[in-house]
């Protein structure tokens, strides 16, 4: 028996009960005479989240999150799927069930997210629709291809059917898309949102009946922006270790009581709306629901006490009970052609001209396009330091030798170079510096390790290994994350300006979000959906 002030998520009321479960589910909750001080509130659900991202396995994930109140995620496998295929995914289900935390999965269903990148897989509608047939995966993921779409494209659609068939939501991703575009879009089905930056965005798509999704991750934070619209759900989308450390949906819920959002609402947004929406038996304080409870302090501060997953006590104090387990199978796929120091170069017969330069905004995924005047010196395009403008190289890690060079605005690197085979979303390994032959170097040890992140100055290096399919770390949240922060120690003292540099290089190639990218085909220009030149003249 649990015995607190329980929140009724859907009445709103807040009164003494006591909590019966039997079998790992509640089987009734009775009002009570009593004076409790703290709160009993429904486990926390993630309604989105890619926990590659986190660079932690699930299980290695669920060990940092637990304690934070978080008794279930709903995680899209779609980077992991993008490297190695249902392969991929099958890993993270058979990770996942070491843990105690719920992890519901959604079918990817972009993979590749466009024709435009070279991809380690590509995943058939009869594929999405075997995964869809499976209790664990709840969904179709966050569907990327929105021209595919509106044009009704054949094998888009038969993915969405393939969802529609099994009764399954149908998640989506379309920054930016209004009017007739957008009606197309929802009308093929689509009914959720997480990619909304502004009020109008938002409130334009909650219209056409979509739920909206305030996204509030490492890189990508639309709560504040958002919190005066009336959102369904409360999501981090990624996150990393460091941040998952110092909390998860507790942090976001605290956020969004301090951004105006009515403590009762946001815990909704947080518990039932999501369980609601992806039908999953938790997400209340009800009978027949899934025993998963958190105690917290009150509804501002939103400070964890105990978590109870099933009935069970799986963590105390922000203490985690359970001991970690990780799978033991490791996999990947890093097939980096030889090159040169020279193939990373842009080239002109001109004295001096236009390019085309990628604009980076911290804490955002969107970019934006600058056009800067270059010197060309023995007929290289030169960055320039003075204008904040570095060279970015994206390098195919499939085996088909592409590599396409730009230039981006924004990292204020002095020297050095970073790479990374974390690159949304086909994860080809991609690299910024402001020397060609760091560069390599930094690519170089990439392909020694297996993959990872890497800083490289003249006479120094840091790295974070991820040997789980070039994304993931075989190590826990601590170790990750103080890896990660003598990283961005040293990125710092190179002189780049970002919060997160790797996670924000790592965007620079997601080609289906506005408004510049990279693949390693190409300079992509995403509002016309074409590849442009690197210069304009």
């Amino acid at each position: 028996m649990i015995r607190g002030n329980i929140l009724n998520v859907f009445t709103g009321d807040i009164y003494p009960a006591e909590v019966e479960v039997s079998g790992g589910l509640i089987t009734c909750v009775r009002r009570v005479e009593g004076n409790f001080t703290d709160l009993i509130l429904p486990g926390f659900v993630d309604a989105h989240v890619h926990i590659e991202s986190s660079m932690l396995t699930p299980s290695s994930f669920a060990a940092a999150a637990i304690p934070h109140g978080t008794t279930a995620v709903v995680s899209d496998p779609h980077e992991i799927a993008n490297v190695m295929g249902v392969e991929g995914v099958e890993f993270m289900l058979e990770d996942a069930s070491h843990t105690p935390l719920k992890f519901y999965f959604t079918a990817p269903s972009c993979v590749p997210a466009t024709p435009f990148e070279t991809s380690g897989a590509e995943l058939s509608a009869r594929e999405i629709e075997d995964l869809l047939s499976r209790d664990s995966v709840v969904a179709l993921g966050e569907m990327m291809n929105f021209p595919g779409v509106i044009s009704g494209d054949e094998k888009v659609m038969e993915k969405i059917d393939a969802a529609k068939k099994l009764n399954k939501p149908v998640d989506g991703h379309a920054p930016l898309l209004s009017g007739d575009e957008l009606c197309a879009y929802t009308g093929a089905g689509i009914s959720t949102e997480h990619e909304c930056v502004s009020p109008a965005e938002a409130l334009e798509k909650r219209e056409l009946g979509m739920k909206i999704m305030a996204r509030e991750g490492s890189s990508a934070r639309n709560l504040r922006d958002l919190a005066a619209v009336d959102c369904d759900f409360l999501v981090s989308d990624d996150i990393h270790p460091a941040d998952l450390l110092g909390g998860h949906m507790d942090r976001i819920l605290r956020r969004a009581v301090e951004y105006g959002v009515d403590p009762v609402k946001a815990v909704q947004m947080a518990t039932v709306n999501p369980a609601d929406h992806y039908n999953l038996n938790t997400g209340a304080i009800a009978p027949g629901r899934a025993a998963d409870m958190v105690v917290v302090d009150n509804l501002r501060d939103f400070n964890v006490k105990r978590v109870y997953i099933d009935g069970r006590v799986v963590a105390e104090n922000g203490r985690y009970l359970g001991a970690p387990k990780t799978s033991r199978r490791k996999m990947n796929r890093l097939e980096i052609i030889d090159f040169t120091a020279e193939d990373l170069e842009v080239e002109s017969d001109d004295d001096e001209v236009t390019a085309r330069v990628i604009d980076v905004f911290d804490g955002q995924i969107v970019t934006g396009e600058l056009q800067k005047r270059l010197e060309v010196n023995d007929g290289i395009v030169k960055p320039d330091p003075s204008l904040d403008v570095l060279k970015v190289s994206v390098i195919d890690r499939y085996g088909k030798g592409n590599i396409s060079n730009g230039f981006v605005h924004g990292f204020g690197l002095k020297g050095g170079a970073i790479a990374s085979t974390v690159a949304h979303d086909s994860h080809n390994v991609i690299t910024v510096g402001m020397d060609s032959e760091l560069m390599k170097r930094a690519v170089d040890i990439l392909k020694k390790t297996g993959g990872g992140l890497v800083a490289v100055s003249e006479d120094d290096q840091r790295t974070l290994e991820l040997p789980v399919a070039g994304l993931m770390s075989d190590g826990n949240a601590v170790e990750v994350a103080s890896r990660m922060e003598d990283l961005n120690d040293f990125v710092c003292e190179l002189g780049c300006t970002l919060s997160a540099p790797f996670m924000t290089m790592s965007f620079l190639s997601l080609l289906v979000i506005p408004e510049l990218k990279i693949g390693d085909r190409g300079l992509f220009s995403v509002d016309d959906f074409r590849f442009v030149d690197v210069i304009v003249g």
